[in-house]
């Protein structure tokens, strides 16, 4: 059964159904491109669509997809709110980390190219007016991310990124005795 995807490159955006595929996360890690018929393109930053019968995309130009497919979120995982800046995209979403992460030891990085979010929210930087995409869950190419804004040090999820964490707040100060 095709998968029908919501695919945001850097170059614009496609809608159309996977060719031979029965998992999201499958083939966008499996280093091919993406074959996506019955395409529906989108070219930044004009947006005109046009209708096309397949289109190809590698991988590495995926910056975020979407998928219908049933994609099983972790159970046990603490969910953390992000937002990311990749390429002409702000994503809006929450990353999740298992239990007993400590970002002070996190040696390696989690398999794969592409980081799994929930509760995602997408829109173009410079076209705010467009509005946003909502998506229940998406996965986000760890490599196209420029900028992190999380309450937690995730930087070794998205290599090469600059990490923007919360404000802290301000420190409790101790009554006056006096």
């Amino acid at each position: 059964m095709p998968i029908r995807v919501e695919v945001y490159a850097g170059s614009g955006m496609a809608a159309g159904s996977l060719r031979a595929a029965h998992h999201l996360r499958e083939a966008v890690e499996r280093g091919a491109p993406l074959e996506i018929d019955r395409v529906t393109w989108q070219a930044l930053p004009e947006l005109t669509p046009i209708a096309l019968e397949e289109l190809a995309l590698e991988p590495d130009d995926v910056v975020v997809v979407v998928g219908d497919d049933e994609t099983f979120l972790p159970v046990h995982a603490a969910w953390h709110a992000v937002t990311l800046h990749a390429g002409p995209y702000r994503i809006t979403a929450e990353l999740p980390t298992m239990p007993g992460f400590d970002p002070g030891r996190a040696l390696t990085r989690p398999s794969g190219e592409f980081v799994l979010l929930r509760d995602v929210r997408l829109e173009l930087v410079e076209r705010p007016e467009l509005g946003t995409v909502e998506a229940h869950h998406a996965l986000v190419n760890r490599y196209a991310v420029e900028r992190v804004d999380a309450d937690i040090m995730l930087g070794f999820f998205f290599p090469g990124a600059a990490v923007e964490p919360a404000p802290a707040a301000a420190p409790h100060a101790a009554p006056d005795p006096a």
